[in-house]
């Protein structure tokens, strides 16, 4: 059986802090791999020099996560930093690889990891599920290149985050720290995994096709207009209201979705940015001719997803729980901050989690899957998963 521990930390020291968060974590057999989580604003190198001191030849993986962790025991947000891993072992076998940005495509880099990774497997079973984070671009390319080596395999995990949307992220690569980039970690003989995916947001009716775009995270246009324009109008601002970065938080109550081909899985899409052509940056993939829809929700219901999404893992798994691993948007935090209720996440997350360890941590992109869907990036999204037998 799959065996888990959290360890966590708020020394200042980043060494000290890497050194607490292992020790706390260092209480399973066999441990298999630790999915570490830093603050922006500390050393990484010397926080992850902490926990290898203590764990050892035991690889270590993760990211920057966007100014909180949240654990079982408390919500850590000093602004002067914290550290926090989950530890796997038990009967798990897990391997892990990552690599930097190359001139490879990143679809390239996704193949190549995922067969580093699996040659380190000696077996002859299919993965379990597998964990990833990357940086906050090309995230749909990383999945398609791990998917092209080890087939259609659930995914839980997000991007690299900082505290203020300034590119100050970094991945976490045992033992070295990179900007642009992907890490995973592939479970083998994991046992039971639940993963519920969703922005937990309300379909409005205001819909429109994608006319144009640039790149693939750049909306030009809806419906032949320019796309700022018809978001202004359909959620009754004014377009010079929304301009660069006024868009990231006027949207996080009423971003954009898109759904995939069987209507499984509504994606969000977070515009992060208006620009003078009255384009809007968006913070994940598009594609040119399929329907976009303006979604709304209450900070108050943005919170109370939580509690319902862990609700809806629990009915999934439907067994005994090991533990959970809670991927949340920054940007949903942002908002919640924003409405004054981001000390109220920790509070509704125990309340439905009283007796396992948890571990939640804030990305800038969230990765998951629904009933019969491919493995899905958005933003703005909680993906949550549960450990069990």
């Amino acid at each position: 059986m799959l065996k888990t521990k959290v360890g966590y930390s708020e020394n200042v020291n980043a060494y000290a802090s890497g050194v607490e968060t292992a020790t706390m974590a260092n209480v399973i057999s066999n441990p298999q791999v630790g999915l570490l989580f830093t603050s922006c604003v500390q050393d990484q190198n010397e926080i992850m020099k902490g926990v290898k001191s203590v764990l050892g030849d035991v690889p270590i993986i993760g990211c920057t996560s966007s100014a909180a962790l949240c654990t079982q025991d408390g919500y850590l947000n000093k602004e002067t930093g914290y550290s926090g891993m989950m530890l796997f072992g038990g009967d798990a076998k897990v391997v892990v690889a990552g690599s930097k940005k190359t001139d490879e495509s990143p679809r390239e880099i996704g193949r190549r990891i995922a067969k580093e990774a699996t040659a380190k497997y000696k077996g002859d079973k299919k993965p379990d599920f597998f964990f990833m984070s990357a940086s906050p671009a090309n995230e749909e390319e990383y999945l398609k290149g791990i998917g092209d080596v080890i087939g259609d395999v659930p995914v839980f995990g997000g991007s690299a985050a900082d505290n203020t949307v300034e590119g100050k992220w970094s991945l976490l690569n045992d033992g070295e720290t990179f900007n642009d980039g992907c890490v995973i970690a592939i479970f083998y003989n994991a046992g039971k995994m639940a993963n519920i995916y969703t922005g937990a947001y309300h379909e409005t009716d205001n819909a429109g096709i994608i006319t144009k775009i640039s790149g693939s995270r750049t909306l030009v246009e809806i419906d032949h207009e320019p796309a700022l324009k018809k978001y202004a109008e359909w959620t009754n601002q004014k377009v010079e209201d929304l301009m660069g970065g006024n868009l990231l938080t006027a949207t996080i109550t009423a971003p954009l979705g898109v759904k995939d081909p069987i209507g499984k899985v509504l994606a969000v899409r977070h515009p992060m940015a208006g620009n003078e052509d009255l384009s809007m940056n968006i913070g994940a993939d598009l594609a040119l001719n399929t329907a976009v829809i303006q979604l709304t929700n209450t900070p108050e219901g943005i919170l109370k997803a939580n509690e319902e999404t862990i609700k809806e893992v629990n009915a999934l798994m439907a067994g005994d729980i090991e533990s959970y691993f809670l991927v949340h948007c920054g940007g949903r935090r942002l908002g919640l901050a924003l409405a004054n209720i981001e000390d109220k996440i920790y509070p509704e997350v125990k309340k439905i989690i009283p007796d396992k360890e948890f571990l939640m941590v804030f990305t800038f992109g969230e990765y998951g899957r629904g009933d019969h869907s491919s493995n899905t990036v958005g933003g703005l999204s909680l993906s949550y998963t549960a450990f069990g037998e």
